[in-house]
């Protein structure tokens, strides 16, 4: 029996293990597959990374869940690889081959002054709160303050700008822990500014996600119509990509509705805005934010932006960063620190230009923080081609006798397999009805442990 190990539960780790399964389904050499992740829950950003109201997407774990209970998977959590937990060089002693899922775990940073003012904040450290990320550390977001920028126009922006101008009774009724949902509905937020430093027809939501927030009730979007035709592609979007065409057409209808709009009695405003570079964030004389000040840009001729030397000013007492991820080097593999991504040819990890026997990676430590999840299905089946054609010299691999959880075990790991986490699927449920509510996550790590022993 080959005993391949996914490290990371996500999209890319299932989707990886399916195609592992799938692929020597009427093979003649049989193969199993362990998927590691250090958290005792399965399922990844879909389950930490999806905002709470968006529960078609979340849906999605019906689909993994299928694929960990394939009768050659197996759920391996609480087993943390790498820094502080169980080596890689230790990994490849238990299994014939290990492919590393382990996304981008890592928020970019402006780089400006003021970055790390109280009130500035990364924008997953505040999608790991709402979401119920054991991990988290921020407890208070500030969401006292009248007004929050957003900087970055992506879906994870788009996600957390709805979050904060959204009704917190609208989310009672999804998973969120109550301690952001208690939080979100005290909140004094009542503007939010998405701001990106190039045009709408660059910006990276998709329309999906833009036209939700026109549809919000209880608070109205507003675009500013200046700002959307200083973009060459706003007034000529016919050789703009589908999705950016889709997008100006959206933000075109927003700005026929903005003027509508003005001084009606909605309780939240997101505003919408463009060509604004961020240079500093503003702090008052405690240390706190008080807002963002911005370089006006225009475009380039060439798909990006230049500085005019205007500056534009936002007042603001929270600013949550969302402009994008990179991945984490991991010790034992090769690393790329200029992308984030670990070197490879089709999955194949190399080191110096040659694979490493045994070691592969899928996702985003492989590709970048790009696509949407069903992108990770053709990268986790390319990575899952190269393990099976390289079947004969993993087989020859000599690998630890035995079950390899006993090795993680042996390692210091106290892993957590399937019915631990169906024992934390029925704590939740059980949170869920003593507060009257649906299911509801249970957000630390202590809570999430015990209720995986059945406590």
């Amino acid at each position: 029996m080959l005993r391949i190990a996914v490290v990371g539960s996500g999209p890319s780790g299932v989707y990886t293990a399916q195609s592992l399964v799938d692929g020597t389904a009427a093979g003649p050499v049989p193969l199993a597959v362990d998927v590691l992740d250090r958290l005792p829950c399965p399922y990844g950003l879909v389950r930490y990374g999806v905002a709470p109201d968006h529960e078609k997407i979340k849906s999605l774990q019906g689909g993994l869940r299928r694929v960990l209970e394939h009768d050659r998977v197996r759920f391996v959590g609480n087993v943390r690889v790498g820094d502080g937990g169980v080596p890689t060089e230790r990994l490849r002693e238990l299994y014939h081959a290990v492919v590393y899922c382990v996304g981008a775990a890592r928020d970019r940073r402006l780089g400006i002054p003021g970055e790390d003012l109280a009130g500035s904040w990364s924008a997953t450290d505040f999608v790991s709160w709402y979401s119920g990320h054991p991990d988290v550390a921020v407890r208070d977001f500030g969401l006292g303050a009248r007004a929050a920028v957003v900087i970055g126009v992506g879906n994870v922006a788009v996600d957390v700008a709805r979050i904060l101008a959204r009704a917190a009774d609208e989310l009672r009724s999804t998973d969120i822990p109550q301690e952001p949902l208690d939080a979100l509905a005290a909140s004094g937020v009542r503007e939010v500014h998405m701001v990106g430093r190039r045009g709408p027809a660059q910006a990276k939501f998709t329309t999906k996600e833009l036209r939700e927030l026109g549809g919000l009730p209880g608070a109205r979007v507003t675009v500013r119509e200046a700002e959307l035709v200083a973009d060459p592609g706003y007034g000529d979007p016919s050789g703009l990509p589908a999705v950016a065409r889709r997008n100006v057409a959206a933000l075109r209808d927003l700005a026929g509705r903005s003027a509508d709009r003005a001084a009606d009695g909605a309780g939240r405003r997101i505003r919408l805005r463009f060509f604004l570079r961020p240079v500093e964030i503003l702090g008052d004389a405690a240390g706190a934010v008080r807002g963002v000040r911005f370089e006006r840009t225009a475009p380039d001729g060439a798909g990006g932006v230049v500085g005019t030397g205007e500056p534009v000013d936002i007042e603001a007492g929270l600013v949550l960063r969302s402009v994008g991820y990179r991945g984490v080097a991991l010790p034992g593999l090769p690393f790329d620190p200029t992308g984030g991504t670990v070197p490879h040819a089709a999955g194949r990890v190399l080191r110096d230009g040659a694979p490493l026997p045994g070691a592969y990676v899928a996702g985003w430590i492989k590709r970048g923080p790009t696509g949407v999840i069903g992108s990770n299905r053709s990268c986790a089946k390319e990575t899952a081609g190269a393990v099976l054609a390289d079947l004969p010299a993993l087989a020859a691999r000599e690998v630890a006798a035995g079950d390899p959880v006993a090795g993680l075990r042996s390692a210091g790991c106290e892993p957590v397999e399937w019915p631990g986490w169906l024992d934390i699927e029925s704590a939740e449920a059980a949170l869920g009805r003593s507060l009257s509510r649906g299911t509801v996550k249970i957000a630390d790590w202590a809570g999430l442990l015990t209720a995986a022993r059945g406590g």
